[in-house]
């Protein structure tokens, strides 16, 4: 399991929101490229980025600002945030963004998603961001109905790289990682997995790295690393004594 480091942009800079709430957003960094060569400079075997301006509009508002990381650094960058057609996907991933995340796509175009996972083998990840298990889209503004798990098993073998599953309840607030719902994520399906949302200390990530039945591609972590309640080298470490 490797610590990803999270990057979000808002009209250009580095920002954390609170629970996926956009009139609660924390500006950490004016040019996010900073941020990013930090990260990678400390350890980070990847980097994961979201235009959250993208996310709301459906498409992208702060690609440049992600390309710009993308070549820049020497570890992949994934991306996601408004990327709902292969004209996105084809941009990114030709400008050395090393895969694109689909969330919004995935509810309501299931055809497309499968085309770009076939399109582009291991460079496609599968967005889930869900509030009591059920799944919420366009940047966290629209709840559906649909179950987390259900949506997770229409891309089974279909070529996806992985699925970063974000609690949004959770996400920004550092109050723990829901690691049962990522586990049952995990059994329930044979795609990496990647959590996301809530780690706040370093025993969040023990709590993954404990279970035993499924393991975990990796853990997106935000906030903690802004506010210094983790620092990245030694999530890094504990991961490397588990190994």
């Amino acid at each position: 399991m490797i610590i990803i480091p999270a990057i979000d942009i808002k009209n250009g800079q580095c920002v954390r929101l609170a629970q996926g709430d956009f009139d609660r957003v924390t500006v950490y960094a004016e040019n996010p490229l900073d941020m990013a060569r930090r990260w990678a400079q400390k350890g980070a075997a990847r980097i994961h980025v979201v235009d959250l301006d993208g996310s709301v509009a459906g498409l992208p508002r702060n690609a440049e600002k992600v390309v710009q990381i993308a070549r820049d650094l020497a570890v992949p960058v994934q991306v996601g945030g408004g990327i709902r057609n292969m004209e996105t996907i084809r941009y990114y991933l030709d400008n050395d963004v090393s895969a694109v995340i689909l969330g919004t796509a995935a509810i309501g175009d299931e055809d497309f998603v499968k085309r770009a996972a076939s399109a582009y083998p291991d460079r496609i990840i599968l967005g889930i961001d869900a509030l009591g298990g059920k799944v919420a889209v366009r940047g966290w503004t629209e709840k559906t109905g649909l179950d987390a798990v259900d949506l997770a098993k229409r891309y089974e073998h279909c070529g996806l790289r992985a699925i970063v599953y974000t609690d949004i309840h959770r996400d920004g607030m550092e109050t723990g990682v829901n690691v049962e719902a990522t586990a049952e994520l995990a059994r329930s399906v044979s795609i990496p997995v990647i959590a996301s949302g809530g780690v706040g200390t370093l025993s969040d990530i023990d709590r993954l790295l404990a279970v035993t039945d499924c393991s975990f591609d990796g853990v997106i972590v935000g906030r903690a690393l802004y506010t210094g309640a983790i620092a990245l080298e030694d999530a890094i470490a504990r991961t490397q004594i588990a190994s």
